[in-house]
C-alpha cells in the first residue's frame, strides 16, 4: 500500500482515531537513540556551515528571526 492509499484510508477515520494515530506517529519519531539524534544534528549543522561558507545561504540574526516569528503569529 502506498502513501496515497494510506492517506485515503486515514481520512476515513473519525477525528478521535486520527488524533490517536497522529500521536502514535509523532511518538514513533522518538525511537532513535539520543546519540544518533545528536549525530544527525551535528551533521545538519556542518551541512549548513558549508553552505554558508560557500555563500549559498546567508545568516539571519536572531532578533530578525524572532521579530518575523512574532509578526507571523499575530
Amino acid at each position: 500500500m502506498g502513501i496515497k492509499e494510506i492517506e485515503i484510508e486515514i481520512r476515513k477515520l473519525d477525528l478521535k482515531d486520527r488524533a490517536t494515530l497522529a500521536k502514535w506517529l509523532i511518538d514513533s519519531l522518538d525511537e532513535l537513540p539520543e546519540s544518533e539524534i545528536e549525530a544527525l544534528w551535528v551533521e545538519e549543522a556542518e551541512r549548513r556551515l558549508r553552505l554558508f561558507e560557500k555563500g549559498e545561504i546567508e545568516a539571519i540574526d536572531g532578533k530578525t528571526v524572532v521579530d518575523a516569528l512574532r509578526k507571523s503569529l499575530r
